[in-house]
């Protein structure tokens, strides 16, 4: 039991990476006040441990019932991943949340479904670990047990990381936040590209 924990924490903490997308999170919710920053971490981490904990469950024969793999998931998370980025960089995103808040007095995007929970947090490499880790344990229930107790501290963890990344980025200043923006969303493109290449590489190489 403590062997299929220290696992499946170990591979969902790398996969999931909280230190290495807390600075997208920030950039996704800048300029919204501290308790939406607040509401978008919390809301988004939840929703990701939902759909985590889904597919660790039922995943396999609910994928298989659709006709969906893994690698299409991989295309299709990359490429929405990739309007983000390009969205991030090209500042089109802080152009439609101004567009918004001439219409409504407060206006602040919710970002905890897309792309915080899918597929920033619950994305294929996530969803692949966690369905083959329960996998892996098919014949114990305390393993498995342990394995969504590890999801659980990782998403605790994401949690509390995100809560930290907003409070940087207000330090920071907002010339500063522009540049880690374009920057992030940089590095968020070749995320997504990557996604897309993996998906691309297992469907027509094997």
């Amino acid at each position: 039991m403590y062997e299929a924990f220290i696992a499946a924490f170990i591979g969902l903490f790398v996969i999931v990476d909280p230190i290495g997308i807390a600075p997208v999170f920030a950039g996704l919710t800048q300029n919204a006040t501290r308790q939406h920053q607040r509401a978008m971490a919390i809301k988004g981490t939840l929703i990701g441990t939902l759909i985590l904990i889904f597919f660790a469950l039922v995943g396999k024969p609910f994928l298989n019932a659709l006709g969906i793999s893994m690698d299409g998931l991989r295309v299709s998370g990359g490429i929405m991943l990739f309007v983000i980025a390009l969205e991030m960089v090209f500042e089109k995103r802080t152009e439609r949340k101004q567009e918004s808040a001439e219409k409504f007095d407060e206006y602040f995007e919710d970002v905890s479904v897309f792309p915080i929970a899918l597929p920033l947090l619950a994305g294929p490499g996530a969803i692949a670990t966690i369905m083959l880790t329960m996998t892996s344990y098919e014949h114990d229930l305390m393993a498995q047990m342990a394995v969504l107790a590890a999801l659980v501290l990782v998403m605790i963890i994401t949690l509390i990381v995100f809560f930290t990344a907003g409070k940087v980025m207000d330090l920071l200043g907002p010339t500063v936040n522009a540049v880690l923006t374009r920057l992030l969303g940089v590095i968020l493109a070749a995320l997504a590209a990557q996604y897309v290449l993996d998906g691309l590489k297992n469907t027509f190489l094997g």
